[in-house]
């Protein structure tokens, strides 16, 4: 009974996520109504209520999911990366990018940016903190796997450099969100432009 229930709570929450994803895109975060939410995702206002107490807490909640998926495809690409530090670093970057739209649309992500940084102390935003924080260290650890495995050069600090990547990768993602016209190839292209110069830096096989 136990698992019945934990399972049909799971069900609930997915149901609420789905439909607020679906408003947010096609009304606008701002204009989206919980009361919309909750009748899409056929419960009632009040039981919507007893897993988020506003719509702050499912944007968040949606970017976790989309975060937390992206992280476990990477977690594959890091155990196992194309021993080519250019390839390498794209595969993961290619990755989040490729995932970074299928819940939220450009304005989503606007909106929990925005709310990231105008409430640095509230649970929205440390959580947001939380994923990036998460992502970044993924960044870290593909960067030990290549240097442990001879690829990148032995004096490099992977952990000072992955934080370059993270930041550079995640700036440009906010560029990309702030322009509603760039497509995603574009944003793919130009960040692996700005980073073939720096897999050549560090690569510990040099072309010939």
């Amino acid at each position: 009974m136990t698992g019945l229930r934990a399972r049909q709570k799971a069900d609930r929450n997915r149901r609420i996520l789905e439909a607020a994803t679906i408003l947010f895109r096609e009304q606008g975060y701002d204009s989206a109504r919980i009361e919309d939410i909750a009748e899409m995702a056929e419960v009632s206002v009040g039981t919507l209520y007893n897993y988020y107490q506003n719509k702050g807490d499912m944007l968040v909640a949606t970017v976790s999911m989309e975060v937390t998926e992206v992280l476990e495809a990477g977690e594959l690409i890091v155990a196992n990366p194309p021993l080519n530090v250019n390839e390498a670093l794209s595969a993961l970057i290619n990755q989040y990018y490729d995932h970074s739209l299928v819940y939220l649309s450009k304005e989503m992500w606007r909106t929990a940016m925005a709310f990231s940084i105008q409430q640095p102390e509230t649970p929205l935003s440390k959580r947001y903190t939380e994923l990036d924080q998460r992502l970044c260290a993924q960044v870290v650890q593909l960067i030990d796997t290549l240097q442990r495995r001879g690829v990148v050069i032995a004096g490099v600090d992977t952990r000072a450099l992955g934080e370059v990547l993270f930041n550079n990768l995640n700036m440009m993602f906010i560029e990309f969100c702030k322009i509603d016209g760039m497509p995603l190839e574009e944003l793919k292209a130009r960040v692996a432009e700005q980073h073939r110069p720096i897999a050549a830096l560090i690569s510990s096989v040099k072309p010939v």
